[in-house]
C-alpha cells in the first residue's frame, strides 16, 4: 500500500508506531475529543486505510489530551447540513439528511452512530482501544467496537443519556459489556464506572498506569500482530458470531428504535431532541470520586 496516497485528517491523526500496527487518535482535545461529523467520517475513512492495508495486523484507537472522549458533540452547527459534505456509507444514505425531522434524526443516528459503531466492530482486524480520562455515551460507541479495552488508572467511563430522556446510546451493547444487572443499574442512575471495576465487571482487559498506556496498548498490539492474520481474522469472525447468536443485533435494532421513540417524544413534549430538565447535569463532567461502585 501507498502510505503517500493516505487522506489528510483534521480530526484524528494516522500512524504507524510498531510494524503491522496502526494507530488511530482522536485529535480535538480542546473540544475533550466530542465527535462532530467530520470527526467521525474521517475516523471510519482511517477504519477503511487501516483495514485495506495488507502490512497492518492489528489497529489501535486512541485520543489525544486529558479525555478519551465527551461523547457527541451537541454543540455542533448544522450537522445535517455537515452530513451532506461526506459520501453516505448505509441503507438510508440520502433520505432525508439535511432537514430537520425525525426521518433525518433517524438517518443521521443510523448512519454515524448505530451504522459506524457497527461497521467498526466487524472489521476484519484486531481493533484495542486505549482510553484515558472521561469516556462519555458517544465515547463508549467507539470503544465497545474494539476487540480489546486498555484503560488507565484515571479511566473513568460514564452514561448520561437517561438524563437527557434517552433510552441509551445508539450501540445498545450494554448487557454484553457489563451484565444485565449492572447495565439496568448503570443505565438506570446515569452511572460511572472507574476503570477498576470496568476491569471487574469484564468491560476492560488491563489497567494501568496512565504514563505506561501508550506503550503498554502498543505491546499488547506488537503481541497480537506476530499472529497469522488469516488466524486472527477467522477467529474474531467465530467470537463475534457467538456473541451475535446470544440476540446481540435484534436486541440492539429493539433499542435503536425505542432510542428513535425517545426523541420524538422530546420533540413533541419539549421542541428539542432531549429532554431540558436533564441538561444541567451535563455542565460539569462527573469526576472519579462520583464513579458509581469504586
Amino acid at each position: 500500500m501507498n502510505e503517500a496516497a493516505s487522506p489528510e485528517f483534521h480530526s484524528i491523526t494516522y500512524e504507524k508506531p510498531g510494524p503491522h500496527i496502526a494507530r488511530i487518535s482522536l485529535d480535538r482535545p480542546d473540544k475533550r475529543n466530542a465527535q462532530d461529523t467530520r470527526l467521525l467520517y474521517e475516523l471510519n475513512e482511517a477504519m477503511d486505510l487501516a483495514n485495506a492495508d495488507d502490512e497492518v495486523k492489528v489497529i489501535i484507537l486512541a485520543a489525544n489530551g486529558e479525555h478519551f472522549s465527551s461523547g457527541h458533540d451537541v454543540k455542533e452547527a448544522e450537522p445535517y447540513a455537515a452530513m451532506a459534505d461526506h459520501k453516505l456509507v448505509g441503507t438510508w444514505a440520502g433520505i432525508g439528511c439535511c432537514s430537520s425531522s425525525a426521518e433525518a434524526q433517524m438517518t443521521r443516528e443510523k448512519e454515524i452512530y448505530l451504522g459506524f459503531s457497527e461497521r467498526w466492530r466487524n472489521i476484519a482486524k484486531p481493533t484495542i482501544a486505549q482510553v484515558q480520562g472521561l469516556c462519555i455515551s458517544g465515547g463508549l460507541m467507539l470503544v465497545w467496537p474494539c476487540d480489546l479495552i486498555v484503560a488507565g488508572e484515571n479511566a473513568l467511563f460514564v452514561d448520561n443519556t437517561v438524563d437527557m430522556g434517552i433510552c441509551g446510546h445508539e450501540y445498545f451493547v450494554y448487557p454484553w459489556e457489563m451484565g444485565l444487572r449492572q447495565a439496568k443499574e448503570f443505565l438506570f442512575t446515569s452511572g460511572a464506572v472507574d476503570a477498576r471495576e470496568a476491569h471487574r465487571l469484564g468491560m476492560v482487559n488491563h489497567v494501568v498506569a496512565n504514563e505506561r498506556l501508550a506503550e503498554f496498548t502498543l505491546e499488547l498490539a506488537a503481541n497480537i500482530a506476530r499472529k497469522p492474520m488469516f488466524a486472527l481474522k477467522m477467529v474474531k469472525e467465530a467470537l463475534n458470531a457467538a456473541q451475535d447468536a446470544q440476540g446481540r443485533v435484534s436486541a440492539m435494532q429493539t433499542a435503536f428504535a425505542l432510542h428513535q421513540v425517545c426523541h420524538s417524544h422530546n420533540l413533541i413534549k419539549y421542541g428539542l431532541l432531549v429532554d431540558p430538565s436533564g441538561l444541567a447535569h451535563l455542565k460539569t463532567p462527573p469526576q472519579a470520586d462520583q464513579a458509581r461502585m469504586p
